[in-house]
């Protein structure tokens, strides 16, 4: 044995996240390489000396070295659960990083002029009187804020998140009533033809008919050149469509206004894109994004800072909560006689098929199975089809004779996810909803519960259920809130998967977790603030540092 005492490290051993073919020796050995190259001129400081002090933070010289090295008398614990100062420092720094390139476009964004859009209230009220409803007190405080936003001459670029069923269109023609008002023209783009049409036929029935027109991908010939040239030459101002709108030889006059909905999922460059469709005599649009999709106050803080954000936070009255039962498969034929009971009521359901497979045809077949089925076991009702294989015409067709009440059943897949909106529905069963994720199954159920009678969703399951789709089909059950629905979806899945591929910035995260640290997000927010103000030198530095030389955000 060596009598010689081996010489013990003061510092712990850092463990690396593997490479193939690369050893933790070698990565050690090449990562302290670079830690004693080091210098200052390297590792400028750029998050003020006030801010380290207020929050007890190492500089970054010794916030970086004790992570590659920390001492032995560190709690594993305080580091595994990213508790040590020198990990706060470092996420509290990646956070302002992020929230500084939002902001910066957001300070881009305002310097640019809008034409003002101010509505008299005495043509408010008129549009209040016309409506065969009364308006909450929610939606009342949201149409102030928008109408306030479009009284200015810098450009209103607003997120209106609403519960399914919460009433947001009518919210979105107040601010198209503000563009005509003016004489301006408004665009109001939706994600698909269904909801595009449905949109549509409520302008119309709000606002001049000959004012309105309907553009979407199906058009062709003579019907789009012609409507086309409608737009161009001002003789519609409110125009309604899908992505169509947005296409090369779409041209406006004098577009003011535009509003998209559910397509909260763009990033920060398709929300941008978007202004430049209406640029004329140096002034930009209006933007209102709308979604049914609730986001945790957490995520919009961090991934729409580049916007204002209203919300709706209650249903219109006299709308009951949608009860939800969670049922096995195997009561399948209890199912079958509760859409039975329903439809002898008069009432209408609706039967959404799921699928493991990602295939879309595997799915229509899947559809067309159960319709099949379903017609055998329940030979009385009159059961429509909706599928994604579909021609739009098809389905716009199937959709229709289902509002009209000449189809009691209607058997579709996920794609009556956004837009059907048909208040005598009342029942919705859901097959196999342990494979969809709480913000669909919760946007599915918001397809029932649009009118005054108790509705009801019936998620069925196959068994063996796991741990999580049991979790997530019981919060389903115990609650209503898409806010608080949203929240658990961001604890479960991360803000990556949540808000879809195009929103990447945020999953470039490489230490900050929006979910973990969301006690730091007030303090970032009022930092960010404080660094534009008063070190504006520091902001592009820090934006490369984190999020690298091709900032997102710069080429806007």
């Amino acid at each position: 044995l060596d009598t010689q005492a081996a010489a013990v490290e003061e510092t712990m051993t850092p463990v690396y996240a593997k490479t193939e073919g690369v050893h933790q020796a070698l990565l050690r050995n090449l990562i302290d390489q670079v830690l004693n190259r080091l210098n200052g001129e390297m590792l400028q400081e750029y998050v003020p000396e006030s801010l380290l002090n207020k929050h007890g933070f190492p500089n970054l010289q010794q916030a970086i070295q004790m992570l590659h090295h920390p001492s032995p008398d560190i709690s594993l614990e305080q580091l595994e659960q990213c508790r040590h100062p020198a990990q706060q420092r470092m996420i509290f720094e990646e956070l302002l990083a992020h929230q500084l390139s939002l902001m910066s476009v957001r300070q881009r964004v305002k310097k640019e002029e809008a034409v003002p859009l101010p509505l008299d209230l005495t043509q408010l009220d008129v549009f209040k009187q016309r409506l065969d409803f009364d308006l909450t007190p929610a939606q009342q405080t949201v149409i102030a804020e928008i109408l306030q936003d479009l009284a200015k001459a810098s450009p209103m670029m607003r997120l209106l998140q609403g519960d399914v069923g919460s009433g947001k269109t009518v919210v979105a023609a107040c601010a198209v009533l503000a563009a005509l008002g003016s004489k301006k023209q408004a665009a109001i783009m939706a994600p698909t033809e269904i909801l595009a049409e449905q949109l549509f036929e409520n302008f119309c029935n709000w606002f001049s008919a000959k004012d309105c027109v309907l553009l979407t991908g199906k058009d062709k010939g003579r019907l789009r050149q012609s409507k086309l040239e409608a737009i161009k030459q001002a003789k519609v101002h409110v125009i309604v469509g899908t992505h169509a709108l947005f296409q090369g030889d779409v041209e406006f006059n004098e577009l003011s206004l535009i509003i998209v909905d559910e397509q909260h999922r763009f990033g920060v460059h398709q929300r941008l894109a978007l202004k430049d469709k209406g640029r004329f005599n140096g002034t930009i649009p209006h933007q209102l994004i709308m979604t049914a999709t609730p986001i945790p106050r957490s995520l919009a803080m961090t991934a729409y800072a580049d916007l204002d954000y209203s919300v709706i936070d209650a249903l219109p009255s006299g709308r009951k909560p949608v009860s939800t039962v969670v049922v096995s498969e195997q009561r399948r034929q209890e199912v079958l006689g509760r859409v039975a009971g329903a439809c002898a009521s008069g009432e209408q359901a609706y039967w959404v098929c799921t699928l493991v497979e990602e295939s879309e045809a595997l799915q229509c077949q899947a559809a067309e199975e159960t319709a099949s089925l379903l017609q055998q076991a329940l030979p009385e009702l009159s059961i429509g089809l909706v599928h994604g294989r579909m021609k739009q015409q098809q389905k716009n067709t199937v959709v229709d004779n289902f509002k009209q009440g000449d189809i009691n059943l209607l058997v579709a897949t996920t794609v009556i996810e956004v837009g059907v909106d048909v208040p005598n529905a009342s029942l919705m069963v859901i097959e196999n909803a342990e494979r969809l994720g709480l913000a669909q199954l919760h946007q599915l159920r918001g397809r029932v519960g649009r009118g005054l009678k108790q509705s009801a969703c019936v998620l069925m399951y196959s068994s063996p259920l796991s741990e999580r789709g049991k979790q997530r089909l019981a919060i389903l059950r115990e609650t209503s809130s898409g806010f608080v629905i949203a929240q658990k979806d961001l604890e479960m899945r991360g803000p990556g998967e949540l808000l879809g591929t195009r929103q990447t910035g945020l999953m470039q995260m490489r230490i900050a977790d929006i979910v973990r640290d969301e006690s730091w997000l007030n303090e970032v927010s009022s930092a960010s603030r404080y660094i534009l103000q008063n070190h504006p030198d520091r902001v592009r530095p820090l934006i490369r540092r984190w999020l690298g030389r091709a900032d997102r955000y710069g080429a806007v």
